[in-house]
Formats: C-alpha cells, structure tokens, sequence
C-alpha cells in the first residue's frame, strides 16, 4: 500500500489510515512504558543510583577539604615541595580554631588518618586550645604538639585538600605515598588488601570449578529422568532455598569443627586417629565446602535448563556411526551444554566474590575475603571512601570475567534457568 492510497483511505471517524495507526502504535508504546516504568525505577533507585555513590565515593571525600578552608587556600597558592613556613602555620592555627567552634576536628582528623596514623587525636588535642593561639603561630603549635612538624603529616593534608583524590585506589592496591609525594608500597607488614583480592580470586575460581564438577552429573540425571522422578529430585536440588543462609552456614560450623559429626565419622570408622583429627574450620578449606554447597544449586538449575533442550537422538546418532561414549559426549553433547557451564559458572563466581557470611563464620583468618574486608571499613572503621574503592576493583574483576564470557560464549547464549 503506497502513502498516497493509505492516506485515501479512512477509518470510521474520517481519519487518514496512516494516520490513525501512527496514532495506535503511540498510545501502545505509551503503554509499553508505563508497564515497565515501575520496574526501571526500582532498578535505578535500588541499584543503579547506589552503585554510582559508591563509584563516587571511591574518588571523592571532602571530609577534610570542607573544615580546613584555610589550609586549602595556602596549598593552592604553595607548590609541592614548598617550605611550611609560618604562614602555613598560622592557616593551620585558622582551621584549628574553626573546627573546634564547628566541634569537626575529629571529622577532619579521620580523613588524615586513613593516610597517617594517629593523626585524629593530633588534631582533637591540638584543636582544644586553638582559639588561644598568638603569633608565631609555628612554635605555639608545636609547643602543643611536636607532631606538627613530620612533612608525612602535610603531605597528607595537601592530599586531603581536595576532594577529588586517588589515594583511596592506591591504600586499596597497598600502595601510599611518601613524604615527596612519590607513591611507593606500604610497608610488608601493612600490605594486606592485594593478598586479600587474591584470595578471593582463587577461591572464587575453585569453588565455581567444584560446583560445576559437582553440578553437571546432577543436572544430566535430572534432565534424562523421567519427569515425575526428576521432579523429586529437583525438590531436593531447591530445598536449601527454603533454609536460610545462616542456618545453612551454622550447620556446616557444627559439621566440620574439631569435634564435629565429620571428624567423629573419620575417627569411628579408623581412618584417623582422635588425636588427629583434621582442622576444617576457620581456614579455607571450612570457606570453600561451605560455599560449594550453598551456591550448588546456582550451577544446577542452568545447565539443567540446557540439557532437557537438548535431544537424545544427537548422542546415539553420533554412536551408531562409530563414534565411542566418550567421543559422542565429548564432540556432541558438551559443546551443546556450554551456554549452561558458562552462565552457571559466571553466576556461581559472582556470587562468591562477594560473599560475606559465610567466610566470616567459617573461613576464620585464613579463610577471609576482600568482602569481608570491605564490611569491616563500612561498619567499624568508618572508611567509606576505602571500602568503595575495594568494592570498585571487585566490581571490574567481575565485569572482565563477564566480558570474557561474552567474547567466548556469548551472552545471548546465557540461560539461567
């Protein structure tokens, strides 16, 4: 139908048709939208809009910069490497003074702190007498506090001056700087947070390679039972979804402890000796148990969801033109079921990056995560801006692992159930 015929044409009312079914397709996308607008605030305000403050977060702290307006001014106008002169003293003794008015010196003192230790409680003493300061201000202040003298504790306040900073990426990557500014690795006994990433990395990838070791030969029978049995045995498969997670982890403490059911068994049946009984707890080896079991049924419900499409006639096809068992499963049926490996593997080691009850109850010292970590700066030491930079670096890890998937699998391949 060409326009001209679309527009001779008209409906009921006495409008063109072209122009009436531009009109339907508007209201119907209208609707469209409407149904999903619900759905796409939700996702921004509960998880787009938190993640971008966390980004944030990581690269931005104006706890100092916002109380020490003198000091800022007096490092925008002094190049590094400039002489703390009395000058800089007397923008110091400034500052001191507006914060104890303001009660912020121990705001401004945390942020210098996750820098230079013991620099809060420099600034909390100092800043009690600060509005009693005379010139020279440089030897009324370090008469108070000989501290004020370290350039550590300046350069880390020039640092702090703004509020824009990359600091926390560097303590995140056990990395600082010194009294130059130059960014060296902080001291070996300091130097925990890379140990920690990798740690995770590892467990993450040993863990979601045991789920699929142990979940392919679940999810084949389920998808080659007859339905009625299949179904039983996928109840068992989903009955950990209805025992909560803290419950789930306090059993296993129960199970794997030194005097547990585990090392009772062994010793019952001679394998061990009661004086030797294996240490499955508060180390890896009690994380990585756990976890498995708690994340099995992530790896399961994929790669059963592609193998019942999956015929059968491929794999006896393949052997009855000579191809052996292992060659027809190896050449025909597992290329077939690599969306399900790919989308259970990358869901099991999402999930296990940032797992955090669990090795927390069970993995011990030996057994924590950078998740772990993370929690400790937002709930004990306050670090925000640290543990976002810590949660930034997880989250990039996660999205390379998501790319490879991509490039490899595809993600249009993805089937999660």
């Amino acid at each position: 139908m060409t326009d001209a015929t679309s527009q001779m044409i008209t409906t009921a009312d006495g409008k063109p048709l072209k122009a009436a079914l531009a009109a339907s397709l508007a209201v119907r996308r209208r609707r469209a939208f409407l149904l999903v607008a619900p759905l796409f605030l939700f996702i921004l305000i509960s998880f787009i809009v938190p993640i971008g403050q966390m980004l944030f977060q990581s690269f931005y702290n104006d706890t100092f910069s916002k109380n020490a307006p003198a000091l800022v001014e007096w490092f925008s106008t002094h190049p590094e490497g400039s002489e703390i002169d009395e000058s800089a003293y007397a923008a110091l003794a400034a500052d001191l003074a507006l914060m104890k008015k303001n009660r912020s010196a121990g705001e401004a003192g945390t942020r210098i702190n996750y820098d230079v230790s013991g620099t809060r409680s420099l600034f909390t003493s100092t800043a009690r007498g600060a509005d009693k300061f005379q010139p020279p201000f440089k030897e009324a202040i370090l008469k108070v506090e000989k501290k004020w003298d370290d350039p550590n504790v300046w350069r880390a306040m020039r640092s702090a001056s703004s509020p824009f900073t990359l600091d926390f990426y560097l303590a995140a990557n056990d990395l600082t700087r010194d009294e130059t500014g130059k960014i060296v690795p902080v001291a070996e006994g300091q130097a925990i947070y890379k140990k920690l990433m990798g740690r995770t990395l590892m467990l993450s990838l040993e863990i979601t390679a045991l789920c699929l070791l142990l979940g392919f030969p679940i999810a084949f029978l389920l998808s080659s039972l007859p339905m009625r049995k299949a179904m039983l045995l996928m109840i068992l498969v989903l009955l950990p979804f209805w025992t909560s997670l803290l419950v789930r982890t306090t059993a296993w403490m129960v199970l794997l402890q030194s005097q547990g059911v585990v090392n009772d068994l062994l010793v019952w049946l001679g394998l061990i000796r009661d004086d030797h009984r294996i240490q499955m707890m508060y180390n890896e080896t009690g994380t990585i148990v756990a976890m498995t079991h708690i994340l099995l049924p992530f790896t399961i419900l994929p790669l059963y969801s592609v193998m019942k499409t999956i015929p059968p006639s491929y794999v006896r096809a393949a052997r009855s033109l000579g191809a052996t068992s292992w060659t027809a499963f190896r050449r025909v049926y597992l290329p077939q079921t690599l969306p399900g490996i790919g989308a259970g593997g990358l869901l099991v080691f999402i999930l296990a990056m940032g797992y955090y009850i669990t090795p927390a109850l069970v993995g011990g010292a030996d057994g924590q995560m950078i998740s772990n970590m993370i929690a400790m700066h937002m709930q004990k030491t306050l670090n925000w801006s640290l543990a976002a930079a810590l949660a930034a670096e997880l989250l990039a890890i996660v999205l390379i692992f998501f790319w490879i998937y991509d490039k490899l699998v595809g993600i249009d391949k993805m089937k999660l159930g």
